[in-house]
């Protein structure tokens, strides 16, 4: 069981898998796994809508326009969601606190809300001057 265990949690990420039919502790694994796997797919879209943005901001003409940034203003928003999605899931876990199925009630929450926020950084790419 053990060793079943650790082959689970060396696995590399993936497609999301069915999480649905497992024991508590290879359950909450493979949530696990599936948010580094959306981690993953938000911080490659990051770097695809910062490469975006940054050439946005060098279109701005500066002589009237004193706002901020598309790029210095979503990066301060991705820094502060990062920080709002955390404590959100470990406030949202605590409907489970001390019991087994914590650790998968708040990976599925961060699974969840880092897919929306993919989704949102895809959707600023649509920017247009």
């Amino acid at each position: 069981m053990i060793a079943a265990l650790l082959l689970m949690m060396a696995a590399p990420a993936g497609p999301e898998e069915d999480c649905g039919d497992l024991p508590q502790q290879p359950m909450n694994l493979c949530v696990l796994r599936n948010f580094e796997h959306a981690d993953e797919a938000m911080n490659a879209q990051w770097k695809k809508t910062v490469a975006q943005l940054k050439q946005l901001d060098r279109e701005i003409d500066r002589t009237y326009d004193k706002d901020p940034g598309y790029y210095e203003t979503t990066l301060a928003a991705q820094r502060a969601w990062l920080t709002w999605r955390d404590q959100h899931c470990l406030a949202e876990s605590f409907s489970m606190r001390g019991g087994s199925a914590a650790p998968m009630v708040h990976g599925g929450c961060k699974l969840r809300l880092t897919k929306e926020r993919t989704q949102q950084l895809k959707d600023l790419m649509g920017f247009e001057n």
